[in-house]
């Protein structure tokens, strides 16, 4: 694999599964989605959407989506992918209970739901998603994980930043990918999207980092998946706060880089590829 200048500490694992990954583009899509219906997808993303669904159908819905959830953290995530949880916010119990931002590497399907199990297994949480992963397979999955759809059109923004405040105020917890798109098992920490952290910013909310790493597939987990698969272990770090006394701009410039700066150290990384920043 061609990572650039990229170096980790001795005995940390990095797995190749054969993707050829982007050296230029650190926001390039590699997962596309299969949209069920080319021609009428399920959701429209625009102001008609319900970015807040507090209706009968989801709460009934819900009671099946927290047995099917949790079977996924610890069935499919535990066995299948081997998931590891290292750390953990029982200390900081009192100062988060009024919610943070989680944010973390983007690299296998349902990393979401180890972050989700992480941060406290019953807790609500509210994750922004590519908004066409609602019109293909595996919908109702990301439906009752939380997911919100991130809107394609003006007024569907609105009404997407208004749902996000009433979350705000229902003290959600919001986990976000702020590289942006997913490369599966991929090592180096991307650039961020600035968006995370001025949400956190927004609703005065900590921002939270997590990084997953990667293990060799060994002994019962050879049963449960590919051989060049590896196994993930989650790292949990250290709520950063804001001090909104202080600039903005530089506020969100710092907390940006200490929560990149924090989940390369967690990951092992010496000399990482990428900025910690996205240029736009």
């Amino acid at each position: 694999m061609e990572y650039g200048e990229f170096k980790v500490k001795e005995g940390v694992y990095v797995p190749d599964i054969g993707i050829d990954y982007p050296t230029d583009d650190p926001h390039q899509r590699l997962i596309h989605v299969e949209v069920e219906d080319s021609s009428q997808g399920r959701f429209t993303f625009d102001e008609t959407y319900p970015y807040i669904d507090d209706s009968l159908r989801f709460k009934l819905n819900a009671i099946a989506g927290f047995f099917v959830k949790w079977c996924m953290i610890a069935v499919h995530n535990r066995c299948h992918f081997g998931l590891q949880i290292k750390g953990n916010l029982r200390k900081y119990k009192e100062q988060l209970r009024d919610g943070a931002v989680c944010v973390c590497n983007h690299v296998f399907v349902f990393d979401a739901l180890g972050v989700n199990a992480a941060c406290q297994r019953f807790r609500q949480v509210r994750i922004p998603m590519f908004a066409k992963h609602f019109n293909g397979k595996g919908w109702w999955i990301l439906w009752q994980a939380g997911g919100v759809p991130i809107p394609e059109t003006r007024e569907g923004i609105r009404k997407y930043n208004e749902a996000f405040d009433e979350y705000a105020r229902r003290k959600m917890w919001f986990i976000i990918f702020p590289e942006a798109v997913r490369w599966n098992m991929y090592t180096p920490i991307r650039p961020f999207k600035r968006g995370a952290f001025s949400m956190a910013y927004k609703y005065d909310r900590p921002v939270i980092p997590f990084v997953y790493t990667y293990r060799k597939r060994r002994g019962l987990y050879r049963l449960f998946g590919k051989k060049d698969t590896p196994c993930v272990t989650l790292h949990v770090g250290e709520p950063i706060w804001f001090d909104k006394s202080a600039n903005r701009k530089e506020e969100l410039d710092r907390v940006c880089r200490e929560t990149h700066e924090a989940m390369q150290r967690m990951a092992g990384i010496e000399v990482n590829p990428w900025p910690c920043m996205d240029k736009a």
